[in-house]
């Protein structure tokens, strides 16, 4: 979205057609705020609002866009970031879903993109209640010439062991109550066949007229509509796919008209046995936003981290669960919107803003990153606003910390570059690390790999990559026995110099537990920022 680069001491900050200065900054290193303030501090009120004008300008044009363009967008990242939560239970997702399912007004959407889960994943659940109440299918193929072809022309042919679907209920049910309807089977021949002569060569059913003999039944043969074949043969759920509105209506009216026990059941069994990343993706994505927000208030309820407990590398996958934990319920979507956004979408929201966001809304974003990240009197700009957070407590407090995260991603994202620049940044900031790349000087068959590899100017990133894709490639084999002091001492020295600006880190905020890249640096030590001031300040 845009590029940060340092030439003698100015800023210049632009996206791919954008190019501006900006301030002079001085020398002084990107400040974290990792170091826990003094809370008995007072800070001064002109020290707090200048920095609360800011972040709340900030949020003003991140919203500038989101609300119009890119709102649908926002509700997609945090309907993603609850399916990722793990803390929830089958047990809970399943209070959480039905009481959704109970509520009134009626959710129309959701109910039926459940029904429609429910019918692709498990439709024999859902042919046995259809099973049970197969008389309601007589107004399903009445009148509708393509309902009846689709089930009951399913006869077998020569060779063929037994006929299948509506057409075996149709056959089987013939067979039985043959006095009561056997008159009422269409032939397309010049004459009908009689039970005897079918018995013994179930195939002439297939000369039968499936539309006139159903149509029939319809209006002289009621029996049928309610007979053990009938039922038998919806029983495995295949009916389901001719017209899977028709049944969703059905089952709603099962529901919430007889409030039908055994459709509530195989509902409530159904939303204990998916996984609650599967039912989240699905179904909160249709919500209205009015639903969305009941649904996440309830949620509060069964999110409880505790945060005195956590450590940073063991949570900052759980930053929305902290985040709802610690809102007091009267939160507004819009505000869980951009908490979500700033807090745990880094990358997309930043993406989004590049690629949708105009001249203007660019440079304004650009121009406040700018002035909350710029490496001057770091005190004055930021600890007065987690003191002013230790203070309060609420929810404002939440979004602060969140835009204050954020902007540090966009700078880090752009601004660092190499090696020495995160080095420097982890040391200013007392973030202990160590490259996690080794040098190999003593293992001849390896240095003689990369030094061939570097006669092709590659990265060692793109040569891990072309390792990983089992790429061949041809090279000239060097022969480090024939290298005099100097050449060998060339080789050696440029492979150092490749390790040294390049690689990737292992760090002290997650307890050298992953490897980081640049890439991946920006966003792991936003992340790490905001979980550690929200541990200060609502753990104190």
């Amino acid at each position: 979205m845009y590029a940060f680069r340092k030439t003698n001491h100015t800023l210049i900050f632009f996206p791919q057609t954008l190019a501006s200065v900006s301030d002079t900054v001085s020398d002084i290193m990107l400040q974290l705020f990792l170091s826990q303030p003094s809370w008995k501090e007072n800070a001064t009120d002109e020290s707090v609002e200048m920095g609360k004008a800011l972040l709340n300008e900030l949020e003003s044009v991140i919203w500038s866009l989101m609300l119009v363009e890119g709102r649908s967008e926002c509700r997609l990242w945090l309907c993603n970031a609850v399916a990722e939560m793990r803390s929830i239970t089958p047990r809970n997702q399943r209070e959480l879903f039905m009481t959704l399912l109970r509520s009134k007004p009626l959710k129309q959407p959701l109910i039926g993109q459940l029904l429609q889960l429910l019918f692709q994943k498990e439709p024999q659940k859902a042919g046995l209640i259809i099973a049970k109440k197969c008389f309601l299918l007589e107004n399903f193929f009445k009148g509708n010439r393509n309902r009846i072809l689709q089930w009951f022309s399913y006869f077998a042919g020569t060779g063929y062991v037994d006929h299948t679907k509506g057409a075996k209920a149709l056959s089987q049910f013939a067979f039985v109550n043959r006095d009561i309807c056997w008159e009422e089977l269409e032939w397309k021949g010049k004459h009908g066949q009689s039970p005897a002569m079918v018995a013994t060569k179930p195939h002439y059913f297939l000369d039968l007229d499936v539309e006139r003999t159903v149509e029939n039944f319809l209006e002289y043969v009621p029996e049928f509509w309610s007979s053990k074949e009938f039922a038998e043969s919806l029983r495995d759920g295949d009916i389901l796919t001719i017209d899977n509105n028709f049944f969703i209506n059905m089952f709603v009216d099962l529901m919430y008209k007889d409030n039908l026990k055994e459709v509530w059941e195989i509902i409530d069994e159904f939303l204990n046995e998916q996984s609650f990343s599967f039912l989240c993706q699905h179904l909160l994505i249709i919500l209205e936003e009015e639903d969305l927000m009941v649904f996440l208030d309830l949620l509060q309820s069964y999110v409880k981290p505790s945060l005195q407990k956590m450590d940073c590398h063991d949570s900052l996958d759980q930053l929305l669960e902290i985040i709802l934990s610690k809102c007091n319920g009267n939160n507004s979507l819009d505000q869980l919107l951009l908490l979500n956004a700033v807090a745990t979408q880094s990358r997309q929201l930043m993406r989004f803003i590049r690629e949708e966001g105009s001249q203007e809304q660019k440079e304004k974003v650009k121009h406040v990153i700018f002035q909350i990240c710029k490496p001057t009197s770091p005190k004055d700009r930021f600890t007065p606003i987690l003191r002013e957070c230790f203070r309060r407590k609420s929810s404002e407090s939440i979004k602060w910390l969140g835009l204050q995260s954020w902007a540090f991603y966009c700078y880090l994202s752009e601004d660092y570059r190499n090696s020495s620049s995160w080095e420097n940044l982890f040391a200013c900031n007392n973030i202990s690390f160590r490259k996690s790349k080794t040098y190999p000087i003593l293992d001849h068959d390896q240095l003689q790999e990369e030094s061939e590899f570097e006669q092709d100017n590659r990265s060692a990133r793109n040569k891990r990559k072309k390792r990983q894709k089992h790429r061949k490639k041809k090279r000239r084999d060097i022969d480090f026995e024939e290298l005099n002091g100097d050449e060998f001492a060339d080789v050696i020295t440029n492979r150092l110099e490749l390790y040294s600006t390049s690689g990737d880190w292992l760090l002290s905020t997650d307890g050298y537990s992953s490897t980081w890249s640049s890439a991946d640096l920006p966003e792991h030590i936003s992340k790490h920022c905001f979980f550690t001031w929200m541990k200060w300040v609502f753990t104190e």
